[in-house]
This record gives structure tokens, C-alpha cells and sequence, in this order.
């Protein structure tokens, strides 16, 4: 399966009634409120069969928003950048 295939998302387990745990809201968002929202998503992700496949997905994309695959848009950031040096 290639990362820009999209075959898993169907099973994943943020799929369905947890999709708004994912991206914050359209509304201002204060700390405590974005950090319990973010925890609940990871929480997901940690159950999540296709974590690896979804995370996969959002560094080939640079997927700018959102949790996917357990790690929010500044993670990602990060990690991208430890694999780059």
C-alpha cells in the first residue's frame, strides 16, 4: 500500500461520530479546550488499525491540519524536521 493511497481511511477509527476531535473548531478555542480535545483524538489514534498508513498520508501530503496519525500539525512539523537535518 502506498502513502498516497486512500483504501484505509474507510476503516479508520476517527472515521464516523469522532471526526470533530480531529480539526479544531471554527470558533476561538482556548488552551485547556484545544489540549482535552487533542488528548481525546489521540486517544483514537492509539486504537486506530490503520495509524501508521493514516500518519503516512499526512507527512507525503504535508497535511498543514488536523491529528493524523496520532500526532497534531506541530508534530508533525517536528518530526519532519529531525528526518531532514
Amino acid at each position: 500500500m502506498t502513502a498516497l493511497d486512500r483504501s484505509w481511511q474507510p476503516i479508520a477509527s476517527c472515521s464516523g461520530s469522532h471526526s470533530h476531535l480531529f480539526f479544531p473548531p471554527n470558533v476561538t478555542e482556548r488552551k485547556e479546550e484545544r489540549e482535552r480535545r487533542e488528548i481525546r483524538a489521540k486517544s483514537v489514534c492509539g486504537i486506530c488499525p490503520v495509524g501508521g498508513e493514516c500518519l503516512d498520508y499526512a507527512m507525503t501530503i504535508r497535511e498543514p491540519y488536523g491529528i493524523w496519525g496520532g500526532l497534531t500539525e506541530t508534530e508533525r512539523r517536528q518530526q519532519k524536521a529531525r528526518f531532514t537535518v
